[in-house]
């Protein structure tokens, strides 16, 4: 006994400090916003051919959502996550950041339930593409209130997790499930979005980045050759990192942290 006890103690003290994350040195999710054609004609033939699955939140009034159901129904089949990301995009407008809000489509005027029943009726919509009926849902610009009060506890039984937008590496054990925290890309190099994840990989944390445009069609964007960089590191670093949909890392947190 006075052999075996000290080689099992160094043995789950190693997986503590290195395997937190599903074993795993760090975790890395990948969210693309908005429901765009590029999510479809780039980012998922991208992500299919390294083997890695990604979570998409779809705003589902959008065209390339509307014209191409069945593309997004196989994308699910294929293991890829549909969050929901709300029907119409409503975000706080009145700001001149914000000129771009449509009256009918600010928060700063939505009832509550207004709010409620868009993001719930979009869950609907998105079980009869993919038959789910658990899910995860993105704050349309981050933005938590519906006339001026938060709607985080009005939803949160609807979502098993949520994610926000705060730019951080989140440790094991600190993850807010309903308001996790992300990186926003705009213009990002591969290598400060490589850069991320190596610290993230330093740190033993959760690494959440946020996407719009890949290759065009939003003023967010990231051009391709840069995304496929980043891609092309998490491949080559993929027995260090856990590459998984949104929803996965929440069922693991909620199993592994209660």
């Amino acid at each position: 006994m006075k052999l075996i006890l000290p080689l099992i103690f160094v043995a789950v003290t190693s997986f503590a400090q290195t395997g937190k994350w599903n074993g795993y040195k760090a975790a890395v999710v990948l969210t693309y916003d908005d429901a765009l054609n590029v999510h479809l004609n780039n980012v998922i033939p991208s992500l299919d051919s390294a083997g890695f699955k990604a979570t998409f939140y779809l705003t589902v009034a959008s065209a390339a959502f509307t014209n191409r159901m069945d593309e997004w129904k196989r994308a699910a089949i294929n293991g890829h996550e549909l969050g929901n990301h709300t029907m119409y995009h409503p975000c706080v407008g009145g700001t001149p950041d914000r000129s771009w809000v449509k009256p009918e489509y600010d928060l700063k005027t939505y009832t509550m339930k207004q709010v409620e029943d868009e993001i719930r009726m979009t869950n609907v919509l998105l079980q009869t593409v993919d038959g789910k009926t658990e899910r995860t849902f993105a704050y349309p610009c981050a933005d938590i209130t519906a006339s001026g009060q938060s709607y985080i506890e009005a939803i949160s039984d609807d979502f098993i997790g949520a994610r926000g937008v705060r730019d951080e590496i989140i440790p094991f054990g600190k993850v807010d499930l309903y308001n996790t925290a992300c990186f926003s890309m705009a213009n990002a190099s591969g290598e400060s979005m490589i850069e991320l994840v190596k610290k993230g990989i330093k740190e033993g944390g959760l690494v959440v980045l946020l996407f719009h445009g890949v290759g065009g069609e939003h003023g967010l964007n990231v051009a391709l050759e840069e995304h496929r960089e980043l891609i092309h590191f998490l491949k080559q670093n993929q027995e260090d990192v856990w590459v998984a949909p949104f929803i996965d890392v929440v069922k693991f947190l909620k199993t592994s942290q209660h």
